[in-house]
């Protein structure tokens, strides 16, 4: 059973920064949002100064309202603008989308696209606008379907020192007769040479398990990437010292993660800022049967629903998505001393339900740095809003 809380946040402002009362060094606000649920947000810092947040809003996650959602805080504004919807095919659940500034000054809008609860149907489209998204071109498939699963994405794109781009994503594998609950998820990138006119796709060796690839290059020679946790244990890390053609496996970081997004960023004095769930498996009081099992069925799909076994490791959903934190490494994401939470509470996520209000989840962070040093970090809030904040890196605590 899910245990009282005090009534949530007024989420229907008008998205005008405002100092965090008590805390005048952290300013934030809630990204205007017109659809019952808002999830997975995505900052990018635009060449010409603004600020734009993606998200995907509808009724909930793997129903077919599901679009893409785009805010922008122009430069010298002090408020969000209303949102404005990008996709919308009525067949399928379009999620996790991200911006990507081309060095030809070409905004990419890439996402996901599946079809209901079933992630091992996603294709990945994209659109392009040449005016920092003020106007959009149509809508293209970037990757099509897969004939071992889908093909999912979530966090930037990386340009390498070499030209190269590189994306990560994760493949969510089909199991002949049961649906998709993310077993058998492992990590891979696609590296483009030619400005996405085709991809190579590398495997992470040994990801099973590790999603959600955030990879940053630490202008050293080297790429470090960061990774969610199916089994709900820990945050992972890898690394490569070839533009990401080959990839050490993923070991455990001393972050834990409760088997919910996370996202870094390489800061401009080196440090690494990483937002996450401080919290794990061993956090949980109950455990739910799969990420959509609170949706309805499919007409015509009789793949078995999947039932944790005991002794067997296999997904672990329902972990608190509780609370939200910052982190500060200093020595390229090999110990994490500076934390801060941004968020505390129950983090109450056994269902994906923002009608009636019941899930209180903080999740999906993400995270930038402006060129004036400023730490600009974006997540769910209740899977009602996208909260939006600001703060100095040393909000933290860590050294300046």
């Amino acid at each position: 059973m899910s245990a009282a809380v005090s009534p949530p946040p007024d989420f229907s402002g008008n998205g005008k920064l405002a100092p965090h009362p008590g805390d005048a060094a952290r300013v934030e606000t809630f990204i205007p949002h017109a659809t019952v649920q808002s999830h997975a947000a995505n900052l990018t810092y635009l060449p010409n100064g603004d600020i734009a947040c993606v998200w995907f809003g509808g009724t909930q996650e793997g129903v077919a309202d599901i679009s893409v959602q785009f805010s922008r805080l122009a430069k010298g504004s002090d408020t969000w603008t209303q949102p404005e919807k990008l996709s919308d095919d009525p067949t399928r659940s379009e999620q996790n989308p991200l911006l990507f500034p081309a060095p030809d000054g070409t905004l990419w809008l890439i996402w996901t696209a599946q079809i209901s609860g079933n992630q091992d149907t996603a294709i990945v489209r994209c659109r392009k606008s040449g005016d920092n998204g003020h106007s959009w071109g149509p809508i293209e498939t970037l990757f099509g379907p897969r004939e071992d699963g889908g093909t999912f994405m979530r966090q930037p794109m990386v340009v390498l020192e070499n030209g190269d781009w590189l994306l990560p994503i994760w493949v969510c594998l089909t199991t002949p007769g049961k649906k998709w609950v993310g077993d058998k998820d492992y990590s891979a990138v696609k590296i483009s040479s030619d400005q996405g006119r085709t991809w190579t796709e590398v495997a992470v060796p040994e990801s099973e398990g590790c999603v959600h690839m955030s990879v940053l290059d630490m202008k050293d020679g080297g790429l470090v990437a960061f990774y969610r946790s199916r089994w709900a244990d820990n945050v992972y890390v890898s690394r490569s010292t070839d533009l990401g053609r080959t990839w050490t496996a993923p070991e455990r970081t001393e972050l834990p993660n409760n088997n919910s997004s996370v996202q870094a960023v390489r800061l401009a004095n080196g440090h690494i800022g990483m937002v996450y769930n401080e919290s794990s498996a061993a956090d949980a009081k109950e455990r739910r049967t799969s990420l959509y099992d609170d949706i309805e069925g499919d007409e015509g799909d009789d793949r078995a629903e999947p039932v944790p076994v005991e002794g067997v490791r296999s997904t672990f959903w329902g972990v608190p998505r509780a609370p939200m934190t910052l982190a500060i490494s200093a020595d390229g994401g090999r110990s994490w001393p500076y934390r801060r939470n941004l968020e505390t509470g129950d983090g109450y996520c056994m269902t994906n339900n923002s009608r009636d209000k019941v899930n209180r989840e903080f999740s999906y962070p993400t995270i930038m740095q402006s060129p004036d040093g400023a730490l600009h970090i974006a997540y769910t809030y209740y899977r009602q809003a996208i909260k939006y904040v600001r703060v100095a890196e040393s909000w933290t605590g860590a050294p300046a």
